[in-house]
């Protein structure tokens, strides 16, 4: 009975499919998902969510304080995205819709940056710009902006996920120049800015003119020392671009138990609903280290042609850009009183 009733969610939410809903049907028919125990699972994370409520508008009240003591890091993640390190360039692998989300988040980031920055070069409209990608796994996102001009640092603490998009980019003698990796978390890029501010930086190195993380704060360990290290490594007037998953009833029903535990499109556990995060949540994280939200969209999966579209709904995926405040300039001294 249950299965039933969340399949009819399911077939509501992708009424104007009906190959989605097809397979969607046939999937509940024969997986061995327990929607009992989904339910279950549910209650208990709605129970921890309410007892932290209040703990976390403490944190967001202190958030304009906050150090980069902390790590992002959690070493779960590590773990799991290690043993998947090798599959980043498997098309048709676990990594399918990651690829199939290019054709909506490379443009979304090079509009964006286009309009704030106007002196684009032919054929390069990244041109000239640093950007650094958190969380870049193997490089999908990476090479992408460095193809379109962008002197781009790509980060992840999994050394393997680097040496693997290291030997991906080798093939191609064109990004050589512009395409940069480091295996190492955000805070301790920051870490190493610090060290040697003042001196020579190489090509690509911050202060950044924009900082991607896409499909990466649901899985860190602390979204408070991320932003800290976003604000002190963005440029005045700088972007940060975000895509993740919101936490709603309908992106656990979605998210997790669709697309993990019936549709098998992601490796079961990859995703923890209480790490999920919504716009509003977001932006409140974002205020205290100088960020402006410019833009929110929906973003919806096709699991049947497992391709992207954008969506007035931003109840499961959102695309954000935020833009940190530029430097007032300096206010003019008044002259001294009986000066010529």
């Amino acid at each position: 009975m249950y299965s039933k009733k969340f399949g009819r969610i399911l077939l509501g939410f992708y009424s104007h499919n009906t190959n989605v809903s097809s397979v969607i049907q046939r999937r509940l028919a024969t997986c061995p998902f327990s929607w009992s125990s989904a339910c279950k699972h549910r209650k208990q994370l709605l129970q921890r969510t309410t007892i932290v409520s209040s703990e976390r508008s403490v944190l967001l009240c202190q958030m304009s304080t906050q150090s980069a003591s902390n790590t992002t890091v959690d070493p779960e993640e590590v773990r799991r995205f290690q043993a998947l390190a090798s599959k980043w360039w498997d098309e048709q692998g676990e990594f399918a819709a990651l690829h199939s989300l290019n054709d909506l988040r490379v443009p979304f980031i090079r509009d964006n940056l286009m309009s704030l920055h106007r002196e684009c070069q032919p054929g390069r409209p990244l041109g000239g710009l640093k950007i650094l990608d958190v969380g870049c796994g193997g490089g999908l996102l990476t090479e992408p902006l460095a193809r379109l001009g962008g002197h781009v640092l790509g980060v992840d603490p999994v050394e393997n996920s680097i040496s693997l998009a290291r030997l991906h980019s080798s093939s191609d003698p064109e990004l050589g120049g512009r395409l940069r990796y480091r295996a190492c978390t955000v805070e301790e890029l920051l870490g190493s800015e610090e060290d040697v501010r003042g001196e020579e930086k190489e090509a690509g190195e911050g202060p950044f003119d924009a900082v991607v993380a896409s499909e990466v704060v649901e899985h860190l360990a602390d979204l408070e020392t991320f932003a800290f290290c976003c604000g002190h490594l963005i440029k005045p007037g700088g972007s940060l671009f975000i895509t993740t998953i919101n936490k709603t009833n309908l992106s656990y029903a979605l998210a997790i138990v669709a697309a993990e535990q019936i549709l098998r499109i992601v490796p079961q556990g990859t995703h923890d609903w209480d790490k999920f995060i919504s716009p509003a949540d977001l932006e409140r994280l974002l205020e205290p280290h100088g960020f402006s939200v410019l833009t929110v969209r929906g973003m919806l999966y096709n699991p049947v042609t497992g391709s992207w579209c954008w969506s007035d709904n931003t109840e499961i995926n959102y695309a954000l850009h935020a833009v940190k405040a530029a430097e007032e300039p300096p206010h003019p001294q008044a002259e001294p009183e009986g000066r010529a």
